[in-house]
């Protein structure tokens, strides 16, 4: 059984249902994340599959973002984000917001709802890591309370790079 969380209200989404993502969500899972990440194009293939999924869910957990449709009743899956637990630091990745749902706040809820979590497990601080191809990112975390911290040397991406593209990491972190 999967772990459930908080609900949370908002104008623009009506009601958003935060729980841990079990093995039947994989389907669900890999289809948001790759549609949410296809404008990394310096990047070959898909974001996600389910090897890499099931190796993700194997060290930390994906929390999911859904709500429900309006139409049946069933629960739309709106975003994800992967969350690790490492003693007292917490790590955040792979966040993906569905593309018809961009620009409506989901990310920082998503993420504050996983910061909500990894504090729950004696995490005082989180990371994540921001591509440096991925500019336009560095301000949006930075909004969330997220500042840059290094440069991760040993990243290594999970897709390979388009031709004579070079790619590296970009540390940040926040305290909880």
């Amino acid at each position: 059984m999967a772990a459930e969380f908080e609900v949370v209200n908002s104008d623009s989404v009506p009601e958003l249902h935060f729980r841990e993502a079990i093995g039947a969500d994989c389907p669900r899972i890999i289809e948001l994340v790759n549609a949410a990440y296809a404008i990394e194009t310096f990047l070959e293939g898909t974001r996600t599959d389910d090897e890499r999924l099931s190796g993700m869910m194997q060290t930390g957990r994906i929390l999911l973002a859904e709500s429900k449709a309006a139409e049946d009743g069933s629960m739309e899956l709106l975003g994800c984000v992967y969350a690790q637990v490492d003693n007292t630091r917490g790590y955040l990745g792979q966040l993906a917001v569905a593309p018809q749902h961009q620009g409506l706040g989901l990310a920082r809820r998503i993420l504050e709802a996983a910061e909500n979590q990894l504090r729950s497990k004696g995490c005082e601080a989180v990371d994540i890591t921001v591509l440096n191809l991925r500019p336009e990112l560095l301000p949006l975390y930075r909004r969330f309370g997220y500042l840059e911290t290094g440069i991760v040397e040993e990243f290594r991406p999970t897709r390979q790079l388009a031709p004579g593209v070079q790619v590296h990491g970009m540390k940040m972190s926040k305290s909880l």
